[in-house]
């Protein structure tokens, strides 16, 4: 059963379509009639195995539409290059992006599916000239891909890592000027931003961006909100014996419904005070 299936299973999620995107969204669908804030990030924003994401407690909490432009294991690939995304984000009031990882984005080393930005396609001349020993074809995702590329070689891994951040602020600086109107960043993380970003088994999220990216988009921003993922409670998960069986393992990776709250709580000073100017 595909990972999207597993989601509504044990969420119950309804999915939509806008005009000019090929991408599902998190539904029920909003109508971009009316002034709205637009939602921009990966499977978090999305909100996979829960029933009410943080756009939509956002919602609920300042009255204002929210709309979920959530899009699983997105990187800034599918994000710039989505046309109807692009041209809904450009259309609302006030943005918020949740920061996107480092690893599922295509640069000179390799390329990444053009929607699904977490699967690894190709190596590219310069990725097998620096690892030569490494057979490639034996990856399909690029967390295992550079987890295996770090564990042979720390040097060499620095060489790909200091390129991956230089693509990353690049894509991300013209991400935030794509969009035009103030951009809010979620720093959506168990780890703060200026602690070891790189670890081996590329545990944490968002994957490969130091506090210098970060601080490499100062000024390009109207600000960051930070909020601990958390995870899925093993006795919440236990209620749905077929879904445990299934892929508990999954949910219990990605933040739960008390995290996704706390998000829109961390969210909604720095909202407020956009809306209200």
């Amino acid at each position: 059963m595909a990972f999207e299936e597993l989601g509504r299973l044990r969420a119950r999620e309804e999915t939509c379509q806008y005009q000019g995107s090929r991408l599902l969204f998190r539904g029920p669908k909003r109508s971009l009639c009316q002034e709205y804030i637009a939602f921009l990030g990966g499977t978090e924003t999305y909100g996979k195995f829960v029933t009410c994401p943080f756009p939509d407690r956002l919602e609920q909490l300042i009255g204002a539409t929210c709309v979920n432009l959530g899009w699983p294991n997105a990187g800034i690939d599918v994000l710039l290059n989505d046309r109807g995304l692009m041209r809904m984000a450009g259309a609302a009031r006030l943005t918020v992006l949740q920061v996107p990882n480092a690893a599922n984005m295509t640069n000179r080393f390799y390329t990444v599916h053009p929607r699904r930005n977490d699967r690894f396609l190709k190596a590219r001349a310069p990725l097998r000239a620096l690892y030569p020993e490494i057979d490639f074809t034996d990856f399909s995702f690029t967390r295992h891909m550079l987890a295996t590329l770090k564990a042979h070689s720390l040097d060499r891994f620095a060489v790909l890592h200091q390129d991956l951040a230089q693509v990353w602020i690049a894509g991300m600086r013209r991400l935030i000027d794509k969009i035009e109107g103030p951009v809010i960043l979620l720093w959506f993380s168990d780890r703060a931003p200026d602690r070891l970003c790189d670890a081996p088994e590329m545990d944490y999220e968002p994957a490969l961006v130091s506090r210098g990216m970060l601080e490499a988009l100062t000024g390009a921003a109207a600000g960051m909100a930070r909020a601990p993922r958390g995870t899925q409670d093993k006795a919440e998960l236990l209620t749905d014996q077929l879904f445990l069986r299934i892929n508990a393992s999954a949910a219990r990776d990605l933040p739960d419904q008390g995290a996704h709250d706390i998000a829109a709580k961390a969210l909604l000073p720095l909202i407020t005070q956009h809306m209200n100017r």
